[in-house]
């Protein structure tokens, strides 16, 4: 058959809008896009047929109405598939900053579900009937956990940096350590941000040691700022030594500077009794006379994405008062989950039990032994011999930047499939419905339950199940 007669045998799309497969499309899915879907279906059919002489001698006759029909709804169910849909983490990085950070309490999203829904008292005083500000939220809740005269929040602790340094220190010169310039990830990088705040950076020390002397003899009549960076996401081993928080909050009173610390991960409480590394809380860095800190609201205090700034009474009206200010500020569906995850701070038998980060890194050995095990034994009973599967010792990260130095203890599921390879294995798991992201080390598939809920365990057996069958 030439090129020709294929073209003339292609369906004509008002005659494939008239079959009752595309009719149901259609009242599903409405005309418009069912009418581009089909088109789209009919153009790459005759691109086929158009592309070369071997593609069109492939063809004993043109793709017939069935086909253009099924590769039209194929089409529209891609085309109506959300891009931001929920997947199961079950890579044992808890704080996953590409899967979306920390997982919301269920309170958190009640309340989020609550407040979008319908009308709230996002800036109205009810007491009073007259208008009220967003800031009220959260910001009791804040100074009652950390200690500080005043609070706001913001939309991330980018945002918050750049408020910070554009309220206290645009036009004036901002002193911050070498060893503490750091790059996260998406390229936020604290020259960049202190550039675009208007402040003017000054270096000090050298990227492993900065004294305090050398924080003094920077300081001039136009410093307007000593900034300190925690650095969440690495480590300077060695031959190094920094200077203290407290020590710079000393040297700045001296001299009638502020002292503004970005301590990234949000810590509210102490987690190392739980056998995690220490880290600084809020609170801690509050007590040693910070002037302003800063800290995410979506890594290691399990809420969602904010900038918490709290500080001195002063410095915190300064920043509400600052043009950035609204170009920064939370929606409400953020304050309502900000504002119900700190009121579980309050309870923290509820805490550790309700917030999803916090009760992942915390969760025990023999709890995550346990639940390996009984992944394991799910899986093989659906799955007969499909995988060899065995249970083993591994690692969990906190992610999102947090704690980079620490090994988790956890055990994990070690699959390797008896047909096909493991990259095919993973691919299949992550294109799948529901969507199930799990990592390769040494050439075997492994699921940390540590990242898993107990209720998504079922849906990453049904995965497993599919991927065996499609192999």
């Amino acid at each position: 058959m030439d090129t020709r007669a294929l073209l003339r045998g292609l369906p004509k799309v008002d005659d494939l809008l008239k079959r009752d497969d595309v009719v149901a499309l259609e009242r599903v899915h409405g005309h418009a896009l069912t009418l581009e879907s089909l088109r789209e279906a009919v153009e790459a059919a005759r691109s086929t047929i158009l592309g070369s002489a071997e593609a069109a001698a492939a063809l004993a006759s043109a793709p017939s109405a069935d086909a253009i029909a099924a590769d039209a709804a194929a089409r529209l169910a891609a085309k109506s598939r959300r891009s931001l849909r929920p997947v199961i983490n079950a890579t044992g990085i808890v704080v996953h900053t590409n899967l979306g950070r920390s997982p919301l309490a269920e309170a958190a999203v009640e309340a989020v579900a609550e407040v979008a829904r319908g009308y709230s008292t996002l800036e109205y005083d009810v007491s009073s009937g007259e208008r009220g500000s967003r800031h009220v939220h959260v910001e009791d809740l804040i100074c009652r956990l950390t200690g500080a005269q005043a609070a706001m929040a913001v939309n991330n602790n980018a945002g918050a940096v750049l408020l910070g340094l554009a309220a206290l220190a645009r036009r004036k010169e901002a002193i911050v350590s070498r060893g503490q310039l750091v790059e996260i990830g998406g390229s936020f990088r604290i020259p960049d941000i202190m550039r675009e705040s208007g402040a003017k950076m000054v270096e000090v020390g050298t990227t492993n040691k900065t004294h305090l002397r050398d924080y003094e003899n920077a300081i001039t009549p136009r410093t307007g700022l000593i900034l300190k960076v925690h650095s969440s996401n690495y480590r300077v081993v060695g031959f190094t030594q920094e200077v203290s928080l407290g020590e710079l909050v000393e040297l700045g009173r001296n001299h009638g500077v502020p002292v503004f610390e970005d301590q990234g991960s949000g810590v509210l409480v102490d987690l190392a009794r739980f056998g995690l590394p220490g880290e600084p809380t809020i609170a801690s860095s509050i007590a040693a006379g910070a002037d302003l800190v800063s800290a995410s609201g979506d890594k290691l205090l399990g809420g969602p994405q904010a900038g918490i700034l709290s500080g001195t009474r002063d410095v915190i009206a300064r920043l509400k008062k600052h043009p950035l200010a609204r170009c920064v500020r939370l929606d409400k569906m953020t304050l309502a989950a900000l504002e119900v995850t700190l009121r579980l701070y309050l309870d923290e038998e509820r805490l550790f039990r309700e917030v999803p980060t916090l009760a992942m890194l915390t969760m025990s050995a023999a709890e995550l032994a346990g639940r390996a095990e009984g992944l394991a034994q799910a899986i093989v009973a659906a799955c007969g011999e499909a995988y060899t599967i065995m249970t083993a010792p591994d690692v969990s990260r906190a992610g999102g930047g947090a704690l980079p130095m620490a090994d988790i203890p956890t055990t994990v599921v070690v699959l390797e499939p008896r047909s096909g390879d493991v990259v095919r294995l993973e691919q299949r798991l992550r294109l799948g419905e529901p969507t199930v992201i799990a990592r390769i080390k040494d050439d075997r598939l492994l699921l940390d339950p540590r990242t898993l809920g107990p209720d998504e365990e079922p849906d990453v057996v049904a995965a497993l199940l599919r991927a065996s069958q499609e192999a």
